[in-house]
């Protein structure tokens, strides 16, 4: 079983009001109308031996990645935290100095993103450990951007670099995007939003088919971080290594040249390509070859 045929299957059930869930299962995080107001929500774990090594990168590290996909997520959406909620499945004779480091870790990240760890769950298992965390957010006032608005003539552009954050362990102390989403989401005309956690290609994927729409991305356009300079193919891995943790936005040609001038953040802003109307993904070499740029990535199988 694929992790998207079976997010494609569950999206088809249907059973869901429109207006009391904006948007539903298949985005970064849900929209959910309480009263007046929106929620937004995601939910995300991390396993140990898929997400992190215990032995190798240790509770405290494990438990500070395991909020920061889901903040990831919250920023993908233009969105601000409100808090989490955390469920921890502990090994059998778990050491209550480790589970302590896991909290820890929450807490440090919870605390610099205004993210308070507000309850939770706590069981234990024969098997590995296991963190799942739910986080609640709010739109502030900016709309949620989904994946679906990209249109074509968009330019595709991505904050920061890409490729090899396991041979650092920089998928374990990535800063999520929040604050650089907002200023996207609050100065530019952002169509479409997505954290990059699968990887560049597949996560590029996912946009173009929730928009109806295909990519170009140009070879040379594209940011390779120093963590992938080692790899055999350096381009490969920014493409396809995955838990980047970066945004990938489409937005109008003009605004993506305001944005580019501007580098309104720390961290770079590169333009990587277009939005196509035909829905295939494509890259450029630099001498103005075209290849298929297949979304490689990361994906659960069972």
């Amino acid at each position: 079983m694929r992790e998207d045929e079976f997010i494609e299957w569950i999206r088809h059930q249907g059973g869901l009001d429109p207006a009391a869930v904006p948007v539903g299962p298949g985005d970064d995080a849900a929209v959910v109308r309480c009263g007046a107001e929106e929620l937004v929500v995601t939910v995300d774990q991390v396993l140990d031996g898929v997400h992190f090594v215990l032995a190798d990168h240790g509770p405290r590290a494990a438990g500070r990645k395991a909020l920061a996909r889901n903040l990831s997520d919250i920023a993908a959406m233009a969105a601000l935290p409100i808090g989490a909620v955390a469920s921890l499945a502990l090994p059998k004779g778990f050491a209550r100095a480790d589970a302590e480091a896991i909290y820890a870790g929450l807490r440090e990240l919870g605390d610099a993103c205004q993210c308070p760890v507000v309850g939770g769950d706590l069981s234990a298992w024969d098997g590995p450990l296991a963190i799942s965390v739910t986080v609640f957010g709010r739109p502030g006032g900016v709309a949620p951007v989904l994946r679906s608005g990209a249109r074509a003539g968009d330019a595709i552009c991505a904050t920061g670099a890409f490729g090899g954050a396991w041979r650092s362990n920089r998928h374990l102390a990535f800063v999520p995007r929040i604050r650089e989403a907002r200023v996207l989401a609050e100065l530019y005309d952002l169509h479409a939003l997505i954290d990059v956690s699968d990887g560049l290609a597949r996560d590029l994927a996912h946009v173009c088919r929730a928009s109806g729409v295909g990519a170009e991305v140009l070879a040379e356009a594209v940011p390779i971080h120093p963590d992938a300079a080692s790899a055999d193919d350096p381009l490969a891995a920014a493409l396809g290594d995955g838990e980047d943790y970066e945004l990938l936005g489409a937005l109008p040609d003009a605004q993506a040249a305001r944005l580019i001038r501007d580098q309104p953040f720390d961290i770079p802003v590169s333009r990587i390509g277009r939005i196509v109307p035909a829905g295939t993904l494509s890259l450029v070499r630099p001498d103005g070859r075209r290849e298929e740029l297949a979304p490689r990535g990361w994906e659960h199988q069972t």
